[in-house]
């Protein structure tokens, strides 16, 4: 293990700074983001060791390797523990092909595993120093619902979510806007790239620099660490039951925090044979990785998968950094990666709204296990890579579902016939009042909404 491992700005314009202050500001003061200098590892024995333990010890001892000498050990195990206390099925489907359920968290997606760790390390350290901050975040389905829970009722703790009007279901909405106190709901006329751009240009902006202003979205290193783990414990539990060296993963992808959780946790020592990369028709990657010229998708595309309607990925920068190149926060490439290296460790696809349908159905009919549209993404993606390369077919390989099927009871309703049961977490939002604030899709508006509110 690594003392005090530090963390640069993906554009290399800002200085080096600590765990605290890179999970406090969020956003480096060059618009970059932050990615540790050194990468810690674990050996092969070490990860074994994590078959046997319970989940929240496996997030204790991954984690540990970046915050240790900056917060007490028993303090940080007691803040691991208490934010992880729900369950993270592996589910099988088929030979040696598992489903891990990502679902079961409070607001039944993914993004509670960085969520609720993110939101007690920032509170921790808040009360330490008496401050308060403003948490930004924008969402394109369960990022806001996530953060806005994780924080909801910390008095020094004020949140301001920003989404798309017409790109999130019911359900997605009514898990932030139902709560008020100290969480503040804007929906935009826009796409989820404008809600992001707002954010970003709040933090660089000098009218605001008197506003103790924060992220949450996958751009905070706070969010990134949590979601290196479950990588690590897929591989640990399930290594035992497949004769298998390595595991192959495949990650529906949007603004490719989760993605990039699992490539560090590679680059960490995980035994990954290849990453699966799985997009909607927003195609921005796969096109980089074919020809190695990127170009955003401006204004994004509009899939069914709403969570991955993001015409430009945030972490995408960071996946550059990690391959040697250099992206600024424009997706302009100043230094290109290792494109080989690239092709090598990872396979990306394009999904269409179509073949997510498809996916649904025929993995229902065929195996009796249900999937949403996001998980349906990294499922068709998965079986385009297995029909390129057969000869992997009998790899251990788990593909993620980020979010509980009863989220998108239309789609379900529509492609199988019957509404989802729904989750503890889900049940009882449909009556409750709203609260959102709408907001004209301008700088200038949101400006002034901060300038006002705070």
């Amino acid at each position: 293990m690594t003392d005090h491992i530090k963390f640069y700005s993906t554009n290399l314009q800002a200085p080096v700074v600590t765990f605290r202050d890179a999970l406090l500001k969020g956003l480096a003061p060059d618009r970059g983001l932050y990615m540790p200098v050194s990468i810690p590892q674990l050996s092969r024995s070490e990860i074994h060791e994590f078959s046997n333990m319970p989940y929240y010890d496996i997030a204790f001892r991954v984690m540990w390797n970046y915050v240790q000498g900056e917060i007490p050990k028993d303090d940080f195990f007691n803040l691991v523990v208490d934010a992880y206390n729900y369950d993270v099925p592996l589910e099988l489907v088929r030979n040696n092909s598992y489903i891990m359920r990502l679902d079961q968290g409070p607001t039944a997606s993914f993004k509670d595993f960085a969520a609720r760790m993110m939101g007690r390390l920032i509170n921790y350290y808040l009360r330490l120093e008496n401050r308060k901050l403003i948490i930004l975040t924008a969402t394109s389905g369960d990022t806001g619902s996530a953060i806005a829970n994780a924080f909801y009722g910390l008095d020094n703790i004020s949140v301001v979510v920003l989404y798309p009007e017409t790109e999130v279901t019911s359900r997605q909405r009514k898990q932030m806007t139902t709560l008020g106190k100290n969480v503040q709901v804007l929906s935009l006329d826009g796409k989820f790239d404008d809600c992001q751009t707002l954010v970003k240009q709040a933090f660089s902006d000098p009218e605001l620099a008197h506003l103790p202003l924060s992220s949450a979205n996958s751009i905070n290193i706070g969010r990134l660490v949590p979601q290196i783990v479950y990588y690590f414990y897929a591989y640990a539990k399930l290594k035992g039951k497949e004769n298998s060296s390595d595991v192959i993963f495949s990650v529906p992808s949007g603004n490719f925090g989760d993605m990039m959780g699992g490539v560090l946790a590679m680059k960490m020592g995980l035994p990954v044979k290849k990453f699966i990369i799985s997009v909607n028709d927003n195609d921005e990657f796969p096109k980089l990785l074919e020809t190695k010229h990127y170009e955003k998708i401006e204004p994004s595309k509009n899939c069914i998968s709403s969570a991955m309607n993001v015409g430009h990925p945030s972490n995408l920068s960071r996946l550059i950094a990690l391959y040697g190149g250099v992206m600024d926060e424009q997706g302009k490439i100043s230094k290109q990666p290792d494109y080989d290296l690239l092709r090598k460790e990872i396979f990306s696809k394009s999904i269409t709204d179509e073949q997510t349908r498809a996916t649904i159905l025929q993995v229902w009919k065929q195996y009796n296990v249900l999937l949403e549209p996001h998980g349906a993404v990294g499922w068709a993606g998965l079986e385009a890579y297995l029909n390129e390369n057969p000869e992997r077919k009998d790899q251990l390989i788990v593909s993620l579902e980020t979010a509980h099927p009863a989220k998108f009871p239309e789609e379900i309703e529509k492609i199988l016939g019957f509404d989802p049961e729904l989750p503890d977490s889900l049940k009882g939002i449909e009556g409750k009042e709203e609260f959102i604030t709408k907001l004209d899709n301008s700088y200038d508006a949101f400006r002034r909404f901060l300038k006002e509110g705070f």
